[in-house]
């Protein structure tokens, strides 16, 4: 091969029509042999060029020339090279941008491996600090978002003021589809002046009479900083989680996906229930009309079978399927019902596992009395493995009732697009209230399922009991569920975005080679698309970020629904001690009883 580097193509013309790669793979590559043919059939059978066109190197391939003679008795012509031309240069263009995106992440991956390690300390370091700045992070985001209504209300006023005096009102410009016109009329902006302030209003009688459980959530946040800290490595168990899906996910596309779908694996896992069934194959040619063609063309063959139809041009035999025919084949959808229920099943099953596991470490911690003395070693082991041998059958309950509801949403999904075609639109609403109610239900049963798995790793009790228990603990306690829900999902954002905009940030800046002070070893790169390293560095970062903050957002979840059992359960006495925190105890007024000999001492 070193004597003949470049690619020369027999025929330019049929880079005109695009062809499909994985039907040409699939009808079977075989070993050339020795034979002897005459110069007709090699021509036929492409084993020789047709005709010669005079070539330029390029890019290792032999591109023909347009302007190169062409002989008077051939059927070509300059526009048909053109063409040929212009198909071959698309393919090319279309493997150079691949190749250029391959070349960029391989000389930058390093760096943004460095950047993924910047996110991950970035969400480190937030969810420690937490204990230290949970309550003046949350009192400054609060009072950002009430200054951003307050500066909304400044605006809306001094527009509504300025057309006002200018006399524009909704009665002059009428009724108009055009929504931009509203804005230049006094009505538009008092609405707006009014719903703003009322929001204001609501958002600052909230903030006075909430006041008190917002300081129980934010002693909350700051104990499950804590809780993080004295067990780190439930900060990397979204790792096995992560594993453990990706195996369902890869068994169920190795069992029922068609061959198409995973050619690259079909040496190794074939698709089973797609493959499932005798391979059909049929003639087919490019010029399918020809006199010769038309006896032998959609009818059967064998691809491994020697054949020698020299009367038809570029005859082949084709792959088109997989026969139908046969009991198993007939019962084919039910077995894809089947495995899509199992898919569903186990990735709902492997998510109740982690969160199940993740209460049972924290519980432990939210329940040892003197902390972190009374803290078991090893949390997080002695959960996972107290979860599969106790609790695998809730678990697996709870996913069942979540996956039922699920498969219900896919159907109504297929349903809608089959029906968007309809005119019938009491049809069309009626699928819209489905699907709306479903999706409802689902976050519903997805919020029940994650309390109850909390209540079954602190108290072992079945699903049923443990859901029941769970929801009725939260509807005592509505008010402070909804204040802990709303000031986590908002201390939760404002991390996401820190971190995921400053390794952003840090990226544009790097590796758009803006940061001059750096020495030649740690310059950004040569790219040949300086914005693909930035998207992935901030896609992971994303990434990251999410999988530390949902590993916090249980561990909040878990100690909130421990103190709530922990308020109506004990008292304080020396029977029933407080296992809370000495700051929550503090900001609800209450106290353990002390011994009588702790008393003495005292005393003394």
């Amino acid at each position: 091969m070193g004597e003949k580097p470049y690619l020369y193509y027999f025929n330019i013309l049929s880079c005109i029509t695009a062809t499909n790669i994985i039907t040409a793979t699939m009808d079977g590559l075989q070993c050339p042999t020795t034979q002897v043919r005459d110069v007709i059939l090699s021509l036929n059978l492409d084993l020789c060029p047709a005709f010669l066109l005079p070539s330029t190197p390029a890019l290792g391939r032999c591109i023909p020339s347009v302007g190169s003679e062409i002989l008077p008795a051939s059927s070509l012509n300059t526009t048909n090279i053109t063409q040929g031309i212009n198909g071959l240069l698309d393919t090319l263009n279309a493997r150079e941008i691949s190749t250029k995106i391959f070349e960029d992440i391989a000389r930058s991956w390093y760096w943004i491996l460095i950047a993924l390690a910047i996110s991950l300390v970035l969400s480190l370091l937030f969810l420690l600090l937490l204990r230290l700045v949970a309550g003046p992070l949350v009192l400054v985001l609060i009072l950002g978002v009430l200054g951003v209504l307050a500066y909304g209300i400044y605006h809306c006023w001094k527009e509504y003021k300025t057309l006002r005096d200018k006399g524009a009102t909704i009665s002059q410009l009428g009724f108009t589809t055009n929504l931009s016109a509203y804005q230049s009329v006094q009505e538009t902006w008092l609405v707006a002046l009014i719903l703003i302030s009322v929001l204001e209003g609501i958002l600052l009688l909230l903030l006075i009479f909430l006041r008190q459980r917002i300081r129980i959530a934010i002693a909350l946040l700051e104990e499950a900083s804590k809780a993080v800290g004295q067990m780190m490595s439930t900060l990397f168990f979204p790792l096995l989680t992560f594993v453990l899906l990706l195996i369902c996910v890869a068994y169920w596309v190795m069992t029922a996906l068609p061959p198409s779908t995973i050619s690259c694996f079909l040496d190794f896992f074939p698709g089973y229930l797609a493959t499932s069934g005798q391979p059909q194959y049929r003639w087919w040619a490019p010029s399918g009309t020809d006199p010769g063609c038309q006896d032998v063309i959609n009818k059967t063959c064998n691809p491994l079978d020697n054949f020698s139809i020299t009367n038809c041009p570029g005859l082949t035999c084709q792959f088109l399927g997989y026969s139908s025919s046969g009991p198993a084949q007939r019962s084919l959808f039910n077995l894809q019902i089947y495995g899509i229920l199992g898919l569903f099943w186990t990735l709902n099953w492997v998510l109740a596992l982690g969160q199940c596991v993740l209460a049972g470490a924290f519980a432990s911690f939210y329940w040892a009395f003197n902390k972190p003395q009374d803290i078991p070693s090893c949390p997080l082991t002695a959960a996972f493995f107290r979860t599969l041998r106790y609790h695998t059958g809730s678990l697996a309950f709870g996913a069942l009732i979540l996956t039922l509801v699920q498969i219900v949403r896919v159907v109504l999904e297929y349903l809608d697009h089959k029906l968007r075609g309809a005119q019938n639109s009491l049809i069309r609403c009626l699928m819209c209230c489905l699907k709306c109610c479903f999706w409802c239900l689902e976050k519903f049963i997805k919020f029940l399922n994650r309390n109850a798995y909390i209540m079954i790793a602190v108290y072992g009790k079945n699903f049923c009991i443990s859901a029941k228990n769970a929801f009725m603990l939260l509807m005592r306690n509505i008010v402070r569920v909804v204040v802990l829900d709303k000031v986590t999902d908002l201390l939760l954002f404002f991390g996401k975005l820190l971190v995921v905009s400053g390794v952003g940030i840090l990226s544009f800046f790097f590796f758009t080679g803006r940061i001059p002070a750096l020495k030649e070893e740690f310059r950004s790169p040569d790219l040949n698309y300086y914005w693909l390293p930035i998207m992935v560095s901030i896609l992971g970062a994303y990434v990251i970020a999410s999988g530390f903050f949902s590993v916090f957002s249980m561990c909040v979840d878990t100690l909130f629904l421990c103190f709530l059992e922990d308020l109506e359960r004990n008292d304080g006495s020396l029977a029933k001690p407080y296992y809370m925190s000495k700051n929550l105890m503090k900001i609800l007024g209450k106290k353990n009883e002390r011994p009588s000999g702790e008393k003495r001492k005292k005393a003394k």
